[in-house]
Formats: structure tokens, sequence, C-alpha cells
């Protein structure tokens, strides 16, 4: 985890007379079950994590932001009162983007030092955007002394994701760094946003695994996938593919054309997993929740085809060491990670065997994270 004593050191060397900063974290996520299902106004069961992204701040007297990255090692500067301002592709975006998606929903905002640090694995899947733009967020409003619920604050995020940065996101990732329980999942309705946290047991852990393949969500082919539901829910005369149950589908949706019909059906099918899986956790029962992330991965692979093959070698490989309940990809797809529960006292055993199976299969080397859930955003103060 990061160091927030060494995050507020940073700041003062890279910002001499900037003042004491205040200190704002914010998680990345990891999603159990339930992808690509919250631009469709379904269902999404996602755990903060406890790798985070810290944004150190101070205020300045004029209307500039200065942000320096302290993992990229690169700075930034925009202004708030930029009529009319326009990304530059690339990590400022969020930041960007953020201040001015606050801006334009009515917070008065100030200008401000900002440096940011983050141990959320970039490209993985787990999130890093969401919780740079969270972050942010929580440090510009808090020196301009703006008061605003976190899901207002999860909402002005996600508006900056997807109309200023340009990823058709859902809420899921913005919802989950803002609303994140210790020891818990979070099952969200993305349409009402309502959520239940859902205890984890004791005797398993989460375990991440990263392909070291990186993915851009920027790219088309996220955007298609939202486009093709689109056009799914359209011809079947509903709102959004979670209006309609899998029986229904399975007759309803035969007037569809053939690729429309299998990223169709992953979506409703995986909406009715989700309901599962939270009734398998209130149950206890790991090895119904594994099934169901078994089943989610081969529909991510078959009809919404968004894994690839290091996804899947990851995936065959997790599920032949004893103590594991399942395996899936995690994230957009393109790949990025694995999410896998497993039995605390396997978690050695597997790290080894992955990680030996994955670099003799693919030639790459993996990294492997155990997470515990992690609460939401919230400020911090160094010891």
């Amino acid at each position: 985890m990061i160091n927030a004593t060494e995050v507020r050191n940073g700041f003062k060397r890279r910002m001499p007379g900037a003042g004491e900063p205040r200190l704002f974290r914010a998680p990345g996520r990891v999603n159990l079950i339930g992808e690509h299902t919250d631009y469709n106004e379904g269902f999404v069961m996602p755990a903060a994590i406890e790798f985070s992204t810290i944004a150190a701040v101070s205020a300045r007297t004029d209307s500039k932001v200065h942000v320096y990255s302290k993992t990229l090692d690169q700075a930034f500067e925009f202004d708030l009162d930029d009529p009319a301002p326009k990304p530059v592709d690339g990590w400022s975006d969020y930041v960007a983007g953020t201040a001015y998606s606050l801006r334009d929903g009515g917070a008065k905002l100030r200008g401000a030092n900002l440096l940011i640090d983050s141990d959320v694995p970039l490209g993985s899947g787990l999130s890093s955007s969401a919780a740079i733009e969270v972050s942010a967020a929580y440090a510009l409003l808090a020196i301009a002394g703006v008061a605003m619920e976190p899901i207002q604050i999860a909402l002005a995020c996600q508006r900056a994701e997807n109309q200023f940065v340009g990823v058709r996101s859902g809420i899921m990732d913005q919802f989950a760094s803002c609303f994140g329980a210790l020891g818990h999942a979070l099952m969200l309705d993305c349409r009402s946003l309502g959520h239940q946290e859902l205890p984890l047991p004791p005797n398993v852990s989460l375990v991440i695994c990263n392909t070291m393949v990186k993915h851009e969500l920027a790219g088309g082919e996220y955007n298609q996938r939202r486009a093709d539901c689109e056009e799914g829910a359209k011809t079947l005369g509903i709102r959004a593919l979670r209006d309609i149950t899998v029986e229904e589908f399975a007759d309803r949706g035969k007037v569809l054309p053939e690729r429309i019909f299998r990223r169709c059906r992953h979506v409703v099918t995986e909406n009715a997993r989700v309901e599962e899986a939270a009734q398998a956790l209130r149950s206890h029962d790991c090895a119904v929740f594994g099934e169901l992330m078994n089943e989610s991965h081969a529909s991510l692979d078959q009809d919404y085809e968004v894994t690839c093959p290091e996804l899947n070698v990851m995936v065959e490989l997790a599920r032949q060491v004893s103590g594991v309940y399942g395996a899936r990809m995690t994230g957009g797809g393109f790949g990025g990670c694995t999410i896998n529960l497993v039995q605390t006292d396997a978690v050695e055993r597997f790290h080894q065997m992955v990680a030996k199976g994955y670099q003799e299969r693919t030639g790459l080397t993996p990294e492997i994270y155990v997470t515990a859930a992690s609460q939401g955003a919230t400020e911090v103060f160094p010891t």
C-alpha cells in the first residue's frame, strides 16, 4: 500500500512553497462477477481493493490546476476557467475531465496543486482511471470547501470518463471506488444505483493475476460492444438488456443477427449469474459462486469475445490448482487481469503453480496480487 507520509513528503519536495497538503485515497476495484453489464443498466459485483491512488492537494490563488504524476514522472497544467477544454489523450485527461465535470455540474472549484501517486497497475482492468478520478475529485472538492454526496462524486467522475476521455463506461468503477466496504463485495443495481454489502467468507482470498498484456478501453472494441447491446435492446423493444429474462431472450432473441444475439445473450445471462452469485454469498456457498465465475468467463470468451489467449491460459491454469473455487477475467477484457476465488491455505500453492505455468506457456512473467476487500475513498493522514 502507498505510504501517506511518503506522498506528503514527495509533494513538499516537488512543490516547495505550496503549503501543507491534504491527502485523499481512492481504491481500484476488482469485479468478482457481472462484466459488461453496468452500461446495460444491469447488475455487477465489484469489491474495492487495497491498491489505490492518493492525491495530495493544496490550494492556489489562481484558477490553474498544476498536476504531477509521481508514478509517471510527468506534469500537466490546465485552467478551470477554460470555456472549451479539450482532452490531450493522456493520463491527465482523467484529472482534467473530473475537474471540468465537477465545474460544469455547479461546483465552484479553486485552483490547486496536485500530486498523484498510485500503485494500481495501469492497463490491468483494476480501474486505475477511476481511482485517479475519484481521488482527484475528493481533493478538489475539499480545498474548495464544496460538500458533495459520494454518489454525486461517482456520477461526476463517470461523466468525465464518458464525455471528456471518450470511454463509454458504466458507473461500476467509480461507484466501487467511492462506496467500497472493508471485507465486503458490493452488489450494485446500475439502474437504481441501489447496492447491498455482501460479506466475503473469511477463509477465502481474492487473488488477482495480471497477464501483463495491456489494453486501451478508449479503443473501438469496447465502444462497439456497447453499440451492439444498444442495437439489440432497440430491436427487442426494451430500454436495456436488464429488462428481459434469460427465458424470454431465448425465445425473442431469435430475431437478432448472429453477432448481436451472442453479445446480448452474454449480458442477459450474466445479469442472472450476478443475482445467483449474491445468493451464494449470502449462503456462504463458495462452490456455487466459483462455478458462476467459471460460466461468466466462458460467456465472455465465446459470446462477448473480449478475452484473449493470455487470459484464457491464466484461467485454465488457475482451475487446475486444488483449492480454487472459480477463475475468470475481470475488467474490460483484451488483456489485463483475472480474478480468482481461492482457499486461503492454497494461495501459496496457487501462486507458484500459476506463475510457473503461465511463464512456460506464454513467455511472460505475471504479477500476482492477494488482496482483501477494501474501504472506499477517504481522507488519509500521514503518521
